[in-house]
């Protein structure tokens, strides 16, 4: 499957995506649809469940495919991928994994996603101490920002690599590289790129990210990275039968983690769910993420200056290209956003209504790569 044979080809569209049936979908960065593809393997696989024992009749090689499909999607090495969950599941496994000494720091952004917000401010009863970015505008964070906050004890920095209102995009590379040549940990909630754009895990010591967003999986089935060389600093904060040694299922004397990421893999697999997750990752591997992102970045351009034209604010309107996403976030004074969203979807429109801490309501537009410019042209005229 290609992109241009997607969008060029309207039946193949409708069948692998039935969700653009009835609905123009334009809410990735929330909950996806599922793809027909993953729909198949995951009905398929539970079929196969009914006549007897799961894991019998789990694919071949199920989870060593998975971790490697990820792991090209990232850029890293199979064994340092562990299929654990959700965001908040893995980014809670880093914070508590951590050997953290009273008086430590970490760097966070407090109007991140809660699930990158509250790990780390469940550490202050451990003495650790958070200091907060202060961005001109949510998740607008230029490397200096972070630069800035570093001391002596700064241990991490915990940070999103897109904001999921704003959709501004950090530089990875930039921030990873100079944290790690100071000997602070960088920590990344991906949820918002993988999938969608390059996330980069070169310079990131760690990366948690869902499937049910731009991966296009099925909700819970997310992946764990951990750097081969630091994976002896994050202890796991779990312990079962799969990430420790146990031959013929009988508890040893001792505690004997597996040598990789599979160490943070306590039990039983999410077997339904990552079987979709293969599904969807095969996918995205084989369309391409630098050709998503380049088709993200034009619905970007269609959508921006149309908004701007109709007299709605949108959220980093002009931004480097380094730091745009998939999200375009715009309000307008005076107008009941909320009530929009509803006729949008009344309409056949989904979109995302988000408020921000000061309570202003904003709607987020968050396309795919299968979506078509009629669709986009559609949501215009709607507004």
């Amino acid at each position: 499957m290609t992109l241009k044979e997607i969008q060029s080809d309207e039946s193949r569209r409708l069948a692998e995506f039935p969700v653009a049936k009835n609905t123009i979908y334009l809410a990735h960065a929330a909950v996806c649809p599922l793809p027909a593809s993953v729909r198949d393997a995951v009905s398929r696989y539970a079929a196969e469940c009914v006549g007897g024992d799961q894991e019998y009749f789990m694919p071949r090689n199920l989870l060593i495919d998975t971790r490697q499909l990820a792991a090209n999607l990232i850029g890293a090495e199979m064994r340092e991928v562990a299929l654990v969950g959700p965001t908040s599941l893995g980014l809670s496994f880093i914070a508590q994994g951590i050997d953290w000494q009273r008086g430590d720091n970490i760097i966070v952004h407090g109007d991140d996603y809660p699930s990158n917000v509250y790990p780390w401010m469940a550490l202050e009863e451990k003495g650790v101490e958070l200091r907060h970015l202060k961005p001109r505008e949510p998740g607008s964070i230029d490397p200096e920002d972070v630069f800035s906050l570093i001391d002596s004890r700064t241990r991490m920095a915990a940070l999103a690599s897109c904001h999921y209102v704003s959709g501004y995009r950090i530089d990875i590379d930039t921030i990873g590289r100079e944290l790690r040549s100071r000997g602070v940990l960088v920590c990344v909630d991906g949820i918002q790129t993988v999938g969608a754009f390059p996330t980069p895990v070169e310079h990131v010591d760690f990366l948690a990210a869902d499937a049910h967003k731009w991966m296009l999986g099925p909700c819970a089935s997310g992946i764990l990275y951990v750097k081969k060389e630091t994976q002896d600093q994050l202890k796991p904060v779990v312990q079962g039968w799969h990430n420790l040694r146990c031959p013929d299922f009988i508890a040893q004397e001792t505690l004997d983690y597996k040598p990789d990421s599979r160490r943070y893999e306590a039990g039983t697999a999410n077997l339904l769910g990552i079987v979709g997750h293969r599904a969807s990752l095969a996918m995205l591997n084989e369309v391409g993420v630098d050709n998503i992102a380049a088709d993200l970045l034009a619905k970007r351009n269609r959508l921006v200056p149309a908004l701007l034209a109709k007299g709605y604010e949108v959220m980093h309107p002009e931004v480097r290209l380094a730091n745009t996403s998939g999200i375009v976030t715009f309000q307008k004074p005076g107008k009941d956003m909320a009530a929009l969203t509803e006729r949008l979807g009344q309409a056949g429109i989904k979109v995302s209504l988000r408020v921000m801490r000061d309570g202003a309501k904003l709607i987020r537009l968050s396309p795919h790569f299968y979506n078509t410019d009629a669709e986009l042209d559609r949501l215009l005229e709607a507004l």
